[in-house]
């Protein structure tokens, strides 16, 4: 969104740059009518002499001059915490690496937080400086004492927060749960807990939830990290260092994906918000408008999308399916990768996202056979197979090259005004069920109020078209609608799955680093018009 220069702001390297002057109250300095008419009390009664009368006028304007500097070097000039903001062309924001805030993927920086942050500042036509500090406590203090402009780092609000800070619109709302490790005896409620050791990472909300506890079950006790976040305590967790740890739902919803021994015993919470944190401050024009785009963006259901997109996959795989995709990434994908290099480097496509297809279609089997006919790592029908050329759809390598063809197809055949992640996850839905039931399914979307080119919406209307009563409506007739959304939804899991067990254990590595490297406030700009 490109600033526009109106109301006198003038455009100055793509950030509006306000002109305007803010003028203090009429009595804030003498006018030159009460000028005058101090001076004129004060002159004699007789007839001036022509050099006074000369002077007059100059001694006047100096006074009004004198008292017009005196008022700018007390604020005249100053401006609110938003004009200086769009003034500088930075938003300075506080958050940490966590897969449900900010984190750097193969696609670049991502997260919900990240996402909500640089929509924020698109709407406000300036660039962002993330910067991350090295505890959660930090964050919190930085932030109440006005060190940044905004905390982004899924906060929850609390009666004790809200004395240090100020804290914008909720957009989310978890619970608090207690996570224990596969193959250890479930704990049932709080009072089975007091032969454990429970850790949870300092300044977080999971202290007050256990402090409150605590009332009921005395004998209740656990340790603060004053060093390692909620993510790394959830590794200790998995490695059976410590025995339990509480974690927000929506953080142990996106981890156990990747450390699938951590199980959730029970929520120790009722329900709590998430939101932004501003610092304190009778100023309330950067509160105003973020509160503005939270109500934006709650009501064109931007927010519901985004939340899709981060969490809308994650409850598809189960612990048995996980635990089999990592064995046989272990087993079988090695024979493969060389083929899955080769067509993603040739089609541009993530490798990873190739070989996620690749295991929904056949577990990378290059014999598997379908009872519908279709052959192959990559499942291609006799039909495909002759439009692009395949020979022999049980060679690995002919049939990888195939289907990265066919994907890169079915993304050129989605509209144009479908941006990314949906645009894939539209053409990974059209390589399961073919375009056509997926344009029936835009229909619908569209027909029943929703937006055809989201990915949320449409994956609630393709399997309408099961039923007689929706699809006779279609161009295309009958479809097993629930089968792309599942499809799609699959790959999304061993994708995120892939790229985690294919890079470097981040949480591990922090969890278990002992060289006392510093990493206190990394930064990084980023500018939403380049994105």
């Amino acid at each position: 969104m490109q600033p526009t220069a109106k109301d006198g702001g003038s455009v100055v390297n793509g950030t509006t740059a306000r002109t305007d002057i803010l003028l203090p109250a009429k009595s804030a300095y003498p006018t030159s009518q009460r000028v005058m008419q101090e001076v004129e009390q004060r002159m004699p009664r007789e007839p001036l002499q022509p050099t006074v009368l000369t002077r007059l006028p100059r001694l006047i304007i100096g006074f009004i001059i004198s008292a017009t500097l005196t008022t700018c070097d007390s604020g005249f000039l100053s401006r609110n915490k938003l004009e200086h903001i769009k003034q500088t062309g930075i938003l300075h924001v506080l958050t940490r690496n966590d897969p449900t805030t900010y984190y750097e993927s193969p696609e670049g920086y991502t997260g919900l937080e990240y996402d909500l942050v640089m929509l924020f500042a698109d709407q406000l036509g300036v660039k962002v400086k993330f910067e991350t500090p090295s505890t959660f406590d930090d964050i919190l203090t930085r932030i109440a004492k006005g060190k940044a402009d905004i905390a982004a780092a899924g906060l929850t609000i609390t009666g004790q927060r809200n004395k240090k800070m100020r804290f914008a619109p909720a957009y989310h709302e978890i619970t608090e749960q207690l996570i224990y490790r596969s193959g250890t005896r479930r704990p049932n409620d709080i009072s089975s807990l007091t032969h454990g050791i429970i850790e949870v990472a300092k300044s977080t909300s999971h202290i007050d939830s256990l402090t409150y506890l605590k009332q009921d079950t005395p004998a209740l006790t656990w340790n603060v990290n004053d060093e390692l976040d909620t993510d790394g305590l959830l590794y200790l967790v998995n490695e059976g260092l410590i025995d339990y740890t509480v974690a927000d739902s929506n953080q142990a919803v996106l981890i156990r994906r990747f450390y699938p021994k951590l199980n959730i015993a029970f929520d120790i919470s009722e329900p709590r918000r998430l939101a932004w944190a501003l610092s304190p401050s009778d100023d309330n024009s950067l509160y105003d408008e973020v509160a503005h785009f939270f109500e934006r963006i709650k009501k064109d259901k931007t927010l519901d999308q985004l939340i899709e997109k981060h969490y809308g996959h994650t409850s598809s795989l189960s612990y048995i399916g996980n635990c089999k995709f990592r064995q046989q990434q272990k087993s079988r994908l090695p024979r493969y990768r060389k083929y899955f290099n080769s067509a993603a480097m040739q089609y541009h496509i993530d490798w990873r996202l190739l070989a996620a297809i690749g295991y929904q279609e056949s577990r990378w089997l290059d014999t598997a056979v379908s009872p519908t006919g279709v052959e192959g790592i990559m499942m291609i029908t006799n039909d495909t197979a002759a439009e692009l050329g395949i020979k022999d759809r049980n060679d690995p390598a002919q049939s990888i090259a195939g289907g990265a063809l066919y994907f890169q197809q079915r993304i050129q055949t989605i509209p144009e005004q479908i941006p990314e992640p949906d645009r894939t996850w539209f053409a990974l839905a059209s390589y399961n069920v073919g375009l056509g039931h997926l344009e029936d399914a835009r229909a619908l979307t569209k027909n029943q109020g929703g937006n055809p080119d989201k990915w949320m919406d449409v994956k609630q209307r393709l399997p309408l078209l099961t039923e007689e009563k929706w699809h006779h409506q279609t161009k295309h007739g009958y479809a097993r609608g629930q089968e792309p959304v599942e499809f799609v939804e699959n790959i999304r899991s061993y994708y995120d799955l892939l790229v985690w067990l294919t890079e470097e254990n981040q949480i591990k590595k922090n969890a278990m680093d002992d060289d006392g490297e510093d990493t206190e406030n990394e930064a990084v700009t980023v500018d939403p018009a380049a994105l």
